[in-house]
């Protein structure tokens, strides 16, 4: 049988797993990945993957490709890890690397691009060759299908879409040096942080921990939003109005048939519900069909994507 294998390299976790052609994942293995640079990551990578070969194994004989979703700047036509974020930039030929090692062909792309290319041979793309995935988790970002073909850009850093505005004030500065980036607002982290500046102009049952390195979820934001909390029901008003905006932004740029979201903060449809209804018809009209959650897995859309790179579609 015919196999790809996947590595979905997030902030705090690496997933492994193969897949088949058809978008099946065969077999996984999820491990810690906290890591400061792109060298601490890659020994990450192959300690990990060690792991899995030897306690996992294939699922038959030895995958045809393997494909790797990576945070930050990435070439994949050089198959170079360019950058982290502009604070940690530490160019290295990742996919040569870890080909010479398994001797297994590899394959590089962003995480968010890697998404995009699920959802393009397994998602809406089947019926759609003009769509934006829009990653709305701990950031923001999206990947933008135009004919069939998706946007890159000249320094590979096409769809940071999280830094731009969209007319929420909350006074908050963005990492990027702006302030009221919409991933300042309605990314996990955004909810983060704005619940810790407004806390003190609303009454809360919200548990703000005094550790900032502890997240607040943004499970709990919505399930006392749900319940009228006032703190939580400003947060999801803005993070709504805010990604509305952006949504109504983006289809003003690339004219897409389809609006995907993904990503942790949409994944359970409240505050898809509320977009919905702050959307302009009229700017909306060419969207046929419609603004819409993945139907791929979210918590394994990463692998999905990472396969995809693998099977270099």
């Amino acid at each position: 049988m015919e196999t790809y294998l996947g590595l979905d390299l997030g902030g705090t976790k690496l997933l492994i797993g193969e897949i088949d052609s058809r978008g099946n994942i065969l077999r996984y293995k999820k491990y810690d990945s906290g890591y400061f640079n792109q060298q601490a990551a890659l020994d990450i990578i192959k300690l990990s993957l060690d792991d899995y070969i030897k306690t996992v194994g294939w699922y038959d004989k030895k995958p045809l490709g393997m494909g790797v979703g990576l945070i930050g700047r990435v070439d994949p036509n050089q198959g170079i890890w360019l950058q982290i974020d502009p604070g940690r930039t530490q160019p290295i030929a990742l996919a040569k690397e870890l080909a010479d090692i398994y001797g297994i062909p590899c394959h590089i792309d962003n995480d968010v691009k890697s998404a995009t290319r699920a959802e393009r041979v397994w998602g809406f793309g089947q019926i759609s060759k003009n769509f934006i995935y829009l990653n709305i988790g701990t950031g923001i970002a999206v990947g933008t299908v135009v004919n069939g073909r998706q946007i890159r850009g000249s320094h590979f850093n096409a769809g940071e879409v999280g830094h731009v505005r969209v007319g929420v004030n909350v006074g908050i500065k963005c990492t990027c040096g702006r302030v009221d980036c919409v991933e300042a607002i309605a990314s996990g982290i955004g909810f983060d942080r704005c619940a810790r500046i407004l806390q003190k102009d609303y009454t809360t049952d919200l548990h703000i921990p005094a550790d900032k390195g502890e997240r607040i979820p943004v499970s709990e934001i919505f399930a006392l939003s749900r319940k009228g909390d006032p703190l939580c029901v400003k947060l999801v008003e803005n993070a709504s109005e805010a990604l509305a905006n952006l949504v109504m932004n983006l289809v003003r740029v690339t004219d897409p048939e389809t609006i995907v979201l993904g990503g942790g903060v949409v994944a359970d449809g409240y505050i898809h519900a509320k977009i919905m209804e702050l959307l302009n018809p009229t700017t909306m009209r060419f969207v046929s069909n419609g603004v819409v959650i993945t139907k791929l897995n979210p918590e394994f859309i990463g692998l999905l994507g990472a396969g995809a790179v693998a099977m270099n579609m």
